[in-house]
């Protein structure tokens, strides 16, 4: 089902992110949280796969997967990395002979030890660029990136509003952001993206804290910041994992109560592959916000 369909049913939506299991003991883990997440009944899920486009292959599989065997309606992630006009159309052409209904379509990130991204010949440069042509070719629902607190790479939010906006105009149907710790990014960013005229779903994206170190350095990547008392207590329980689950998930359910009661069109989780957080902070919310 597009996911498009899906808001003209539900004023929200609620997903979960994954990432293909990279061996055997990971892929038994990856079952027993898919079938946790099942129970809550996403709205959809989605699949990425790593930097510089690794992992394709089994991103695809997972995807067929999910789609077709587990019957969760599935978004896959596609990137501009290594892909030529002519091998993102024969992507594009599998994925919907696996009847696969939308796409989250991304510059992606440049693979490790690159200094930054160069389009492949014949490929594309940005995300507008790879939503454009696929738009003119198919139809799947289209989903895009948006940063609450500004892309790394961009100067100013200004500028990267302005690359959004080329997003939506090519296309997207809709907006996922990157996560986040404190609302009033994504509220302030929200204003902004409207006042420019992006008008659709801008969908907040939750990542609940589990593992401080590991969080802190995909913020750090991301350029995404800790509320002050947020980033207190983290620092100051960071050698009790226990301790540290608890003031995250704590964290993450005033945060989604508050988004959702503020007029959020829904949350997607990044479950980083652990469904443990992502349920609970889930199954915490009230029922009327869900």
């Amino acid at each position: 089902m597009k996911i498009t369909q899906q808001f003209k049913k539900n004023n929200r939506t609620f997903s979960f992110e994954f990432f293909p299991p990279k061996d055997e003991i990971s892929a038994v883990d990856f079952g027993i949280n898919v079938g946790q997440l099942m129970k809550l009944d996403p709205s959809f899920v989605s699949v990425t796969y790593g930097a510089g486009g690794s992992n394709q292959e089994r991103t695809f599989g997972l995807v067929d997967y999910l789609q077709n065997r587990i019957g969760l309606n599935t978004m896959a992630h596609y990137t501009c990395v290594g892909s030529d006009s002519e091998k993102v159309r024969k992507d594009m052409t599998l994925l919907r002979d696996l009847h696969v209904d939308n796409l989250m379509l991304l510059r992606g990130d440049p693979p490790k030890g690159s200094e930054g991204f160069t389009a492949p010949e014949n490929g594309f440069s940005h995300a507008n660029e790879l939503i454009t042509f696929v738009r003119e070719a198919f139809d799947f629902t289209v989903g895009a990136a948006a940063y609450p607190e500004k892309h790394p790479e961009s100067p100013h939010l200004e500028h990267d509003i302005a690359m959004l906006l080329k997003k939506c105009s090519a296309g997207a149907d809709f907006l996922i952001t990157q996560f986040f710790f404190d609302n009033a990014a994504y509220f302030e960013f929200a204003d902004l993206a409207r006042k420019a005229g992006i008008d659709c779903r801008i969908i907040p994206g939750i990542i609940p804290i589990t593992n401080y170190r590991q969080i802190k350095r995909y913020a750090d990547m991301t350029a995404a910041s800790f509320p002050s008392e947020l980033l207190a207590k983290l620092e100051e329980n960071q050698d009790n994992p226990e301790r540290i689950y608890q003031i995250g998930i704590d964290h993450a359910i005033r945060q989604c109560v508050d988004l959702l009661e503020s007029g959020a069109p829904g949350l997607h989780f990044y479950t980083l592959n652990k469904s443990r957080a992502a349920v609970e902070v889930f199954e915490s919310l009230p029922r009327m916000v869900r």
